[in-house]
């Protein structure tokens, strides 16, 4: 309906102003104080980043009722991925935030979203412009595989410091005879981060061969 392709398009128009916000700041930053600014990056840019990651959770909710005709699967991983990596790895960790990997990490995601979502918005419009939809549906292909690498990296690094501060371990008590060292579960996220990849590279593809089809009949036919 009008009303849902309506807020839908401005649901898509704050996160892009959200993630141009990000990628236009951390450009700024960096040509203005070189490597300096990339130890600082979190802190200066963090707080957006939290908001706009907490707000792509509606994109779960829209495929569920139905008003975004996405896969579930593929999406629920990848925004589930960013929120675990981005509140339980980076945020938890202060020593991690001043990590290099945070600026990858966050160049990554902001690249792909401003891309993402002025296709989405265009989009809701009824506006296809061929080397935009080339754009949106090559670029992720080289690029996420570059992000989970960056995530696995953050979680590695992020290890001595769980163990050290023992943060998330839980030891029950009596009558439970076992805990939950935390730096176990993030190893074993990892094995489901990389096997995840596989997947959603596949569902890329996919996708990428049908929206490019679409947008060459569409083209053809303008």
């Amino acid at each position: 309906s009008f009303t849902m392709n309506m807020y839908l398009f401005v649901y898509d128009l704050i996160q892009f102003c959200g993630h141009s916000w990000i990628f236009t700041n951390m450009i700024i930053r960096f040509m203005t104080f070189g490597k300096d600014s990339l130890a600082d990056t979190f802190h200066s840019i963090g707080l957006v980043m939290r908001l706009c990651q907490l707000l792509s959770v509606l994109e779960i909710l829209h495929i569920l009722i139905g008003i975004d005709k996405s896969r579930l699967l593929p999406r629920f991983l990848q925004i589930t991925e960013r929120i675990i990596i981005l509140f339980v790895v980076i945020n938890s960790q202060e020593e991690v935030q001043g990590k290099y990997v945070v600026c990858v990490l966050f160049f990554l995601w902001n690249l792909l979203d401003v891309v993402r979502y002025t296709y989405n918005m265009l989009a809701r419009m009824g506006i296809y412009y061929l080397p935009l939809t080339w754009l949106n549906f090559s670029l992720c292909i080289p690029l996420y595989p570059l992000s989970v690498l960056a995530k696995g990296f953050a979680i590695c690094v992020s290890l001595p410091y769980f163990e050290s501060f023992g943060t998330y371990s839980i030891k029950l008590p009596f009558p439970f005879t076992f805990s939950i060292y935390f730096p176990y579960v993030l190893k074993m996220y990892l094995l489901v981060l990389f096997a995840g990849m596989c997947f959603i590279i596949q569902n890329l593809f996919s996708e990428r061969m049908a929206h490019l089809e679409t947008g060459n009949i569409k083209n053809k036919r303008s």
